[in-house]
Protein backbone atom coordinates (compact mmCIF):
# COMPACT_ATOMS: atom_id res chain seq x y z
CA UNK A 1 0.00 0.00 0.00
CA UNK A 2 1.31 3.42 -1.21
CA UNK A 3 -0.39 6.58 0.93
CA UNK A 4 -0.03 9.95 -0.79
CA UNK A 5 -0.92 13.36 0.79
CA UNK A 6 -1.25 16.32 -1.01
CA UNK A 7 -1.36 19.59 1.22
CA UNK A 8 -0.91 23.65 0.42
CA UNK A 9 0.45 24.53 3.40
CA UNK A 10 0.19 28.18 2.82
CA UNK A 11 2.97 30.72 1.55
CA UNK A 12 5.76 28.62 2.87
CA UNK A 13 4.72 27.20 6.45
CA UNK A 14 5.81 30.23 8.27
CA UNK A 15 5.84 29.65 12.00
CA UNK A 16 3.61 27.22 11.51
CA UNK A 17 5.90 23.83 10.53
CA UNK A 18 5.44 22.46 13.53
CA UNK A 19 1.40 22.56 13.17
CA UNK A 20 2.29 21.35 9.73
CA UNK A 21 4.39 18.29 10.75
CA UNK A 22 2.11 17.44 12.89
CA UNK A 23 -0.91 17.11 10.72
CA UNK A 24 1.14 15.34 8.05
CA UNK A 25 1.90 12.86 11.24
CA UNK A 26 -1.79 12.47 11.75
CA UNK A 27 -2.05 10.81 7.91
CA UNK A 28 1.47 8.77 8.22
CA UNK A 29 2.16 8.98 4.55
CA UNK A 30 4.76 7.61 1.95
CA UNK A 31 4.66 10.59 -0.29
CA UNK A 32 3.70 14.23 1.04
CA UNK A 33 2.93 16.96 -2.25
CA UNK A 34 3.35 20.41 -0.68
CA UNK A 35 2.11 23.04 -2.76
CA UNK A 36 3.17 27.15 -1.59
CA UNK A 37 6.79 25.56 -0.35
CA UNK A 38 8.21 28.89 -1.06
CA UNK A 39 10.58 28.59 2.06
CA UNK A 40 13.05 25.89 1.69
CA UNK A 41 14.72 25.88 5.17
CA UNK A 42 11.31 25.57 6.11
CA UNK A 43 10.78 22.55 3.64
CA UNK A 44 14.59 21.46 4.66
CA UNK A 45 13.47 21.37 8.70
CA UNK A 46 9.82 19.93 7.94
CA UNK A 47 11.60 16.93 5.72
CA UNK A 48 14.34 16.42 8.93
CA UNK A 49 11.44 16.25 11.59
CA UNK A 50 9.65 13.80 9.12
CA UNK A 51 13.02 11.91 8.21
CA UNK A 52 12.12 12.15 4.61
CA UNK A 53 14.30 13.42 1.96
CA UNK A 54 12.59 16.00 -0.81
CA UNK A 55 13.13 17.94 -3.65
CA UNK A 56 11.39 21.05 -4.81
CA UNK A 57 10.83 22.64 -8.55
CA UNK A 58 13.64 25.21 -7.75
CA UNK A 59 16.20 25.59 -10.65
CA UNK A 60 19.80 24.89 -10.24
CA UNK A 61 20.24 28.58 -11.33
CA UNK A 62 18.25 30.59 -9.43
CA UNK A 63 16.13 31.76 -11.97
CA UNK A 64 13.39 31.17 -10.13
CA UNK A 65 12.83 29.93 -6.56
CA UNK A 66 11.29 27.23 -5.00
CA UNK A 67 7.24 26.74 -4.90
CA UNK A 68 6.23 23.01 -4.66
CA UNK A 69 8.01 20.22 -2.86
CA UNK A 70 7.59 16.19 -2.59
CA UNK A 71 9.02 14.59 0.71
CA UNK A 72 9.19 10.52 0.16
CA UNK A 73 9.62 7.56 2.52
CA UNK A 74 10.02 5.52 -0.67
CA UNK A 75 13.83 5.95 -3.06
CA UNK A 76 13.43 8.97 -5.10
CA UNK A 77 15.02 7.88 -8.68
CA UNK A 78 15.11 11.00 -10.53
CA UNK A 79 13.38 14.28 -10.39
CA UNK A 80 12.69 16.46 -13.00
CA UNK A 81 11.13 20.08 -12.98
CA UNK A 82 8.90 21.45 -15.62
CA UNK A 83 9.68 25.22 -16.97
CA UNK A 84 7.19 26.77 -19.05
CA UNK A 85 7.83 30.43 -18.56
CA UNK A 86 4.28 32.39 -19.98
CA UNK A 87 2.53 29.37 -20.25
CA UNK A 88 2.43 27.74 -17.01
CA UNK A 89 3.13 29.93 -14.28
CA UNK A 90 4.73 28.08 -11.67
CA UNK A 91 6.42 24.80 -12.36
CA UNK A 92 5.76 21.56 -12.51
CA UNK A 93 7.51 19.26 -10.19
CA UNK A 94 7.79 15.76 -12.04
CA UNK A 95 9.23 12.87 -9.18
CA UNK A 96 9.82 9.47 -9.80
CA UNK A 97 9.68 6.91 -7.22
CA UNK A 98 10.15 3.32 -6.48
CA UNK A 99 7.74 1.77 -4.24
CA UNK A 100 7.71 -0.71 -1.48
CA UNK A 101 7.09 -3.83 -4.06
CA UNK A 102 9.94 -2.77 -6.58
CA UNK A 103 7.37 -0.81 -9.51
CA UNK A 104 8.02 2.88 -10.30
CA UNK A 105 6.03 5.51 -9.38
CA UNK A 106 5.97 9.13 -11.05
CA UNK A 107 4.38 11.91 -8.99
CA UNK A 108 3.46 15.24 -10.54
CA UNK A 109 3.12 18.39 -8.00
CA UNK A 110 1.43 21.42 -9.69
CA UNK A 111 -0.13 24.76 -8.43
CA UNK A 112 -2.64 26.15 -11.30
CA UNK A 113 -2.91 29.94 -10.77
CA UNK A 114 -5.86 32.14 -9.01
CA UNK A 115 -6.32 35.79 -9.91
CA UNK A 116 -10.10 34.97 -9.40
CA UNK A 117 -11.07 38.91 -10.34
CA UNK A 118 -9.53 38.31 -13.69
CA UNK A 119 -12.72 37.30 -16.18
CA UNK A 120 -14.64 34.77 -15.02
CA UNK A 121 -12.50 33.53 -12.79
CA UNK A 122 -9.54 33.59 -14.64
CA UNK A 123 -10.41 29.69 -15.59
CA UNK A 124 -8.95 30.91 -19.22
CA UNK A 125 -5.24 30.70 -18.32
CA UNK A 126 -5.79 27.84 -15.89
CA UNK A 127 -7.19 25.91 -18.75
CA UNK A 128 -3.80 26.95 -20.52
CA UNK A 129 -1.92 25.57 -17.59
CA UNK A 130 -3.50 22.72 -17.84
CA UNK A 131 -3.23 21.82 -21.72
CA UNK A 132 0.41 21.93 -21.04
CA UNK A 133 0.68 20.22 -18.28
CA UNK A 134 -1.40 16.90 -19.92
CA UNK A 135 1.16 17.63 -23.02
CA UNK A 136 3.77 17.38 -20.14
CA UNK A 137 2.15 14.01 -18.59
CA UNK A 138 1.83 12.51 -22.39
CA UNK A 139 5.27 10.76 -22.15
CA UNK A 140 4.74 8.91 -18.91
CA UNK A 141 3.08 5.94 -19.99
CA UNK A 142 3.78 4.25 -16.10
CA UNK A 143 1.36 4.47 -13.39
CA UNK A 144 1.47 8.07 -12.53
CA UNK A 145 -0.34 10.94 -10.81
CA UNK A 146 -0.99 14.41 -10.34
CA UNK A 147 -1.36 16.24 -7.48
CA UNK A 148 -1.90 20.32 -5.89
CA UNK A 149 -3.74 23.23 -5.63
CA UNK A 150 -5.73 23.63 -8.94
CA UNK A 151 -7.73 26.80 -7.90
CA UNK A 152 -11.04 25.17 -9.92
CA UNK A 153 -13.59 23.61 -9.23
CA UNK A 154 -14.70 19.73 -10.91
CA UNK A 155 -17.85 19.73 -13.10
CA UNK A 156 -20.87 19.17 -10.81
CA UNK A 157 -19.11 20.01 -7.30
CA UNK A 158 -20.85 22.21 -4.98
CA UNK A 159 -19.59 25.68 -3.84
CA UNK A 160 -20.31 27.36 -0.25
CA UNK A 161 -19.74 31.00 -1.90
CA UNK A 162 -21.03 32.56 1.20
CA UNK A 163 -18.59 30.66 3.42
CA UNK A 164 -15.56 32.17 1.41
CA UNK A 165 -16.83 35.33 1.04
CA UNK A 166 -17.74 35.34 5.54
CA UNK A 167 -13.86 33.91 5.33
CA UNK A 168 -12.89 37.41 3.41
CA UNK A 169 -14.50 39.97 5.05
CA UNK A 170 -13.25 38.92 8.12
CA UNK A 171 -9.84 38.31 7.11
CA UNK A 172 -9.87 41.66 5.73
CA UNK A 173 -10.98 43.04 9.27
CA UNK A 174 -8.30 41.82 10.62
CA UNK A 175 -5.65 43.43 8.17
CA UNK A 176 -7.94 46.89 8.73
CA UNK A 177 -8.62 46.60 4.82
CA UNK A 178 -4.95 46.56 3.60
CA UNK A 179 -5.72 44.02 1.09
CA UNK A 180 -2.80 44.15 -0.96
CA UNK A 181 -0.19 43.52 2.17
CA UNK A 182 -2.64 40.81 2.94
CA UNK A 183 -2.79 38.71 -0.47
CA UNK A 184 1.30 39.53 -0.15
CA UNK A 185 1.48 37.52 2.36
CA UNK A 186 -0.89 34.77 0.61
CA UNK A 187 -4.08 35.47 2.52
CA UNK A 188 -6.97 35.80 -0.43
CA UNK A 189 -8.90 38.99 -0.12
CA UNK A 190 -12.49 40.40 -1.20
CA UNK A 191 -10.61 42.55 -3.67
CA UNK A 192 -8.38 40.07 -5.01
CA UNK A 193 -11.51 38.45 -5.67
CA UNK A 194 -13.69 40.59 -7.18
CA UNK A 195 -13.21 42.02 -10.40
CA UNK A 196 -12.53 45.71 -10.41
CA UNK A 197 -15.68 46.99 -12.30
CA UNK A 198 -17.78 45.21 -9.65
CA UNK A 199 -15.73 46.10 -6.50
CA UNK A 200 -18.86 48.53 -6.34
CA UNK A 201 -20.58 45.95 -4.71
CA UNK A 202 -18.38 45.07 -1.97
CA UNK A 203 -21.15 47.00 0.75
CA UNK A 204 -23.88 44.89 -0.64
CA UNK A 205 -21.67 41.87 -0.41
CA UNK A 206 -20.81 42.81 2.99
CA UNK A 207 -24.43 42.50 3.83
CA UNK A 208 -24.90 38.63 2.51
CA UNK A 209 -23.21 36.44 5.52
CA UNK A 210 -26.13 38.25 7.93
CA UNK A 211 -28.81 36.78 6.03
CA UNK A 212 -29.54 33.19 5.36
CA UNK A 213 -31.59 33.94 2.24
CA UNK A 214 -29.09 36.42 0.77
CA UNK A 215 -26.13 33.63 1.88
CA UNK A 216 -29.03 30.83 -0.33
CA UNK A 217 -29.10 33.13 -3.41
CA UNK A 218 -25.09 34.19 -3.05
CA UNK A 219 -24.34 30.45 -3.14
CA UNK A 220 -26.45 29.34 -5.82
CA UNK A 221 -25.84 32.14 -8.50
CA UNK A 222 -21.66 31.69 -7.61
CA UNK A 223 -22.37 28.11 -8.18
CA UNK A 224 -23.04 28.73 -11.73
CA UNK A 225 -20.89 31.49 -12.72
CA UNK A 226 -17.84 29.44 -11.29
CA UNK A 227 -16.46 28.10 -13.96
CA UNK A 228 -15.02 24.33 -14.28
CA UNK A 229 -13.86 24.04 -17.68
CA UNK A 230 -9.52 23.10 -16.23
CA UNK A 231 -10.75 20.27 -14.47
CA UNK A 232 -12.96 19.08 -16.91
CA UNK A 233 -10.10 18.95 -19.06
CA UNK A 234 -8.53 16.65 -17.02
CA UNK A 235 -11.35 14.43 -16.60
CA UNK A 236 -11.79 14.60 -20.25
CA UNK A 237 -7.97 13.41 -20.76
CA UNK A 238 -8.68 9.63 -18.70
CA UNK A 239 -7.36 11.28 -15.69
CA UNK A 240 -9.22 10.00 -12.19
CA UNK A 241 -10.27 12.41 -9.68
CA UNK A 242 -9.03 9.74 -6.77
CA UNK A 243 -11.66 11.39 -4.26
CA UNK A 244 -14.58 11.85 -6.52
CA UNK A 245 -14.54 8.49 -7.71
CA UNK A 246 -14.13 7.00 -3.91
CA UNK A 247 -16.61 10.14 -2.71
CA UNK A 248 -19.07 10.51 -5.49
CA UNK A 249 -21.97 11.93 -2.86
CA UNK A 250 -19.51 14.16 -0.17
CA UNK A 251 -18.44 17.45 -0.55
CA UNK A 252 -15.31 17.08 0.28
CA UNK A 253 -14.32 20.49 0.38
CA UNK A 254 -10.47 21.77 1.01
CA UNK A 255 -10.31 25.71 1.64
CA UNK A 256 -10.48 27.49 3.63
CA UNK A 257 -10.05 25.07 5.99
CA UNK A 258 -11.64 26.92 8.97
CA UNK A 259 -14.88 27.72 7.00
CA UNK A 260 -14.95 25.25 3.83
CA UNK A 261 -16.66 26.90 0.55
CA UNK A 262 -14.98 24.72 -2.11
CA UNK A 263 -12.94 21.71 -3.28
CA UNK A 264 -10.04 22.92 -5.08
CA UNK A 265 -7.46 20.94 -4.04
CA UNK A 266 -6.72 17.04 -6.09
CA UNK A 267 -5.01 14.17 -6.68
CA UNK A 268 -5.62 12.89 -9.93
CA UNK A 269 -4.91 9.08 -11.37
CA UNK A 270 -3.74 7.92 -14.61
CA UNK A 271 -6.00 5.26 -15.55
CA UNK A 272 -3.16 2.70 -15.09
CA UNK A 273 -2.62 3.39 -11.65
CA UNK A 274 -6.37 4.28 -10.47
CA UNK A 275 -6.82 0.37 -10.74
CA UNK A 276 -4.79 0.24 -7.81
CA UNK A 277 -7.22 3.23 -5.77
CA UNK A 278 -8.68 1.84 -2.85
CA UNK A 279 -8.93 4.52 -0.78
CA UNK A 280 -9.40 8.83 -0.69
CA UNK A 281 -10.67 11.47 1.55
CA UNK A 282 -10.21 15.16 2.65
CA UNK A 283 -8.65 15.16 6.26
CA UNK A 284 -10.48 17.27 8.44
CA UNK A 285 -12.16 17.59 11.91
CA UNK A 286 -11.14 14.71 14.49
CA UNK A 287 -8.52 13.26 11.53
CA UNK A 288 -6.84 16.89 11.58
CA UNK A 289 -4.95 18.09 14.49
CA UNK A 290 -5.07 21.92 14.17
CA UNK A 291 -6.45 23.14 11.60
CA UNK A 292 -4.39 26.16 12.17
CA UNK A 293 -1.60 24.92 10.23
CA UNK A 294 -2.51 26.03 6.88
CA UNK A 295 -5.84 27.78 4.77
CA UNK A 296 -6.21 24.25 3.02
CA UNK A 297 -6.83 20.90 4.04
CA UNK A 298 -5.01 17.91 2.89
CA UNK A 299 -5.70 15.01 0.59
CA UNK A 300 -5.28 11.56 1.29
CA UNK A 301 -5.43 8.81 -1.80
CA UNK A 302 -4.05 4.84 -1.25
CA UNK A 303 -2.56 2.81 -3.73
CA UNK A 304 -2.95 -1.29 -3.26
CA UNK A 305 -0.93 -3.77 -5.19
CA UNK A 306 -2.15 -4.51 -8.23
CA UNK A 307 -5.31 -4.35 -9.94
CA UNK A 308 -7.06 -7.02 -7.67
CA UNK A 309 -7.23 -4.49 -5.07
CA UNK A 310 -10.40 -4.25 -3.16
CA UNK A 311 -11.94 -1.01 -3.63
CA UNK A 312 -13.01 0.32 0.02
CA UNK A 313 -14.61 3.81 0.28
CA UNK A 314 -14.55 5.71 3.80
CA UNK A 315 -17.84 4.82 4.66
CA UNK A 316 -18.17 8.11 6.89
CA UNK A 317 -17.75 10.27 3.69
CA UNK A 318 -20.29 8.92 1.23
CA UNK A 319 -23.00 11.63 2.42
CA UNK A 320 -22.14 15.04 3.94
CA UNK A 321 -24.52 17.50 6.46
CA UNK A 322 -24.76 20.65 4.72
CA UNK A 323 -22.61 22.88 6.55
CA UNK A 324 -23.57 25.63 8.60
CA UNK A 325 -23.33 29.13 8.42
CA UNK A 326 -19.41 30.51 8.52
CA UNK A 327 -18.68 32.65 11.18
Amino acid sequence: MTRILSYNILFGGGERIRRIEQVIRTVDPDIVGIVEAIDEENIRELAWRLNMPYCTNASPDGSWQTSSALLSRLPIVRSVVHARPGVITRPVLEVTLEEAHGEKLTAFVAHLVASFSHGRGNDRVRSREVREILRILRGNHGPHLLMGDFNALAPGDKLKASNLLSYLIEGDDDWQGDWQAKERMGHPSLNGVVPPKLRFLNPLLCRVPRSRVLRALFDEAASLYAPRGSIGLLQRAGYVDCFRYVNPRAWGFTCPADAPAGRIDYIFANPLLATRLSACKVLGGEEIVRLDASDHLPVMAEFGVGIETTFRPYKDELVEEPLGEAR
